[in-house]
């Protein structure tokens, strides 16, 4: 309840931070926003050559082209992008704003939260450059695609989970964010995004499920591009642990954000 009212107090300062969020990240280049639709414009015709022309891959058991493999590389990638951003910012997030823990009072709990909607806009945007692409090589989605809402929740509560609680980490200890770096690329890599989990080893299939981003991506491919609805009782499982972590993460921020402004 502590969460939901700090959201539903500061919701104009949580609006007026992603627009400046969003906004200043392209400030002072050339082509300014445009920049949100080049960038995954741009990784999408990589991803496309690497994949189509270089490895001539295929996803196992889609029975599509090499094009179709690189649709499906960028979903998966939609999904863990957002989470890796928040995650990868997370410990600099109090440390980049010391005059909001020492000068004024400021809701500091909103910080991992303005971080993840920003992420989102962008993560929005490349939703709008897959739709197109998907358009091209395959038509109309499928309607279960309307689902995907409901498959990124679980991924939403971790992010904030894991935000605040490195967030407070990263102002108590500054090599927080190297090892979160070396960490999130070591997970892009156990997480089945480039390949599917019936292609790994069986005897390393139980290691992979346990990774909780694993059924996060399967279910957003499920919604996305294969038709198919949402596993319920794994979704509800995913939202209950989600929940607990976003909980204790909060929890774990708001007890120790009393000695950020003596560390800072």
């Amino acid at each position: 309840m502590a969460i939901l009212r700090s959201l539903h107090r500061n919701r104009e300062l949580v609006v007026a931070l992603v627009r400046r969020e969003v906004l200043g990240r392209y400030r002072g280049s050339v082509l300014g926003l445009a920049w949100s639709f080049l960038h995954p414009l741009f990784m999408l015709a990589v991803y496309t050559f690497v994949f189509s022309v270089v490895f001539q891959a295929r996803w196992p058991g889609g029975g599509g082209s090499q094009v179709d493999f690189a649709l499906v590389l960028f979903t998966a990638l939609l999904a863990f992008g957002v989470f890796a951003e928040c995650v990868g910012r997370a410990p600099g997030l109090v440390l980049g704003n010391p005059n909001y823990v020492t000068k004024v009072v400021f809701p500091l709990e909103v910080l991992p939260v303005v971080s993840l909607l920003s992420s989102l806009f962008h993560a929005a945007v490349g939703l709008l450059i897959w739709l197109g692409f998907h358009l091209l090589v395959r038509g109309l989605p499928s309607a279960t695609a309307v689902l995907l809402p409901l498959a990124l929740a679980p991924l939403l509560l971790l992010t904030l989970g894991v935000s605040w609680f490195l967030a407070s980490l990263g102002v108590f200890l500054r090599d927080v964010s190297q090892v979160v770096g070396v960490l999130t690329t070591t997970l892009m890599f156990l997480t089945p995004i480039f390949y599917a989990v019936s292609s790994v080893p069986p005897e390393y299939q139980a290691v992979m499920l346990a990774n909780p981003l694993t059924p996060v991506v399967e279910q957003v491919r499920d919604v996305m591009l294969w038709g198919r609805g949402l596993d319920w009782p794994a979704w509800g499982l995913q939202m209950l642990l989600s929940s607990l972590l976003a909980w204790a993460g909060f929890a774990w921020f708001q007890s120790t954000r009393k000695g950020f402004a003596d560390v800072l």
